[in-house]
C-alpha cells in the first residue's frame, strides 16, 4: 500500500557521506556513456551514491567562488544558486543543502510519482530515487550582482532554465560515469506546489530520475 504524504512526519536529517570517486573514469567517458534511459529498476542506492549524486548535481566544490559565496558545481546568474534540489525518496521528500551537505526533511509519504509528468508514469515508476528541481525566485534578490536581468521576468526565466539544464547535466554524466541509468522529464507542477508547500516565489520546473537499468 502506498503511503501517504504528511507534512514533517518521523522523517530526520540525513547527513550524507563525504563524496568518494574513483580516478579511474574520465570525463571523456562519460561523455561518450551519456543517454537517456526511462526504464530504471526499484533497486536502492547506497548512501555513498546518494551522497555522490547530490555533490555532483550542486554540492560545494570550493568554499569561495563568485561574490564570496561557496561555490557549487554547477553554475547559476550571478552565483545567484537559485535552483533547490528536492529528493523524492519512498519514505518521503527531502531538501538538499549542499553547504551542510544533508538532506533536510519537507514531507513524509512516497511522492515520487508526482515528480513526473502525468503522460509520463509508466516509465521507471519504481525508481529510487527522483529529483524535482525547484526554482526560488527570491534568491535573485540576494545575488552578487544585481544585474538588471535578475527582476525581469523573462529574463529569470531564461537563467533558471539554463541553472536547471546545467544540474541536469551533472546528473546525466555522474550516472553515465557510475554505469547508472537518468531521465531528464517534467512533473506535476500543481500538485508538488501543495504538497511541498512551496511559497509563492518557489516553483517546481522539472523531475528527473536516477537509478539502475532494468535488465530486459
Amino acid at each position: 500500500m502506498k503511503q501517504k504524504a504528511s507534512i514533517g512526519g518521523d522523517l530526520q536529517p540525513i547527513t550524507l557521506l563525504k563524496p568518494k570517486f574513483s580516478r579511474e573514469r574520465t570525463l571523456e567517458s562519460a561523455l561518450k556513456k551519456r543517454m537517456t534511459v526511462r526504464s530504471i529498476a526499484g533497486k536502492k542506492l547506497s548512501l555513498q551514491q546518494l551522497s555522490n549524486l547530490l555533490w555532483s548535481a550542486s554540492g560545494v566544490n570550493r568554499k569561495k567562488g563568485p561574490f564570496d559565496v561557496p561555490g557549487i558545481t554547477a553554475g547559476s546568474a550571478s552565483n545567484s544558486q537559485e535552483i533547490d534540489i528536492y529528493v523524492a525518496l519512498e519514505e518521503g521528500v527531502y531538501r538538499y543543502e549542499p553547504l551542510q551537505h544533508t538532506l533536510q526533511p519537507v514531507v513524509a509519504g512516497d511522492l515520487r510519482e508526482l515528480a513526473i509528468g502525468k503522460g509520463q508514469k509508466a516509465y521507471g515508476a519504481s525508481a529510487p530515487v527522483r529529483l524535482i528541481y525547484v526554482v526560488d525566485i527570491g534568491k535573485f534578490d540576494k545575488a552578487g550582482y544585481q544585474e538588471p536581468g535578475l527582476q525581469d521576468t523573462e529574463t529569470q526565466k531564461a537563467y533558471y532554465y539554463v541553472d536547471t539544464g546545467l544540474i541536469a547535466q551533472n546528473v546525466y554524466l555522474f550516472a553515465a560515469s557510475q554505469g547508472l541509468a537518468a531521465w531528464f522529464h517534467n512533473c506535476d507542477k500543481a500538485e508538488l506546489s501543495k504538497k511541498l508547500m512551496l511559497e509563492p516565489n518557489q516553483r517546481p520546473l522539472f523531475g528527473q530520475t536516477i537509478g539502475y537499468k532494468k535488465k530486459d
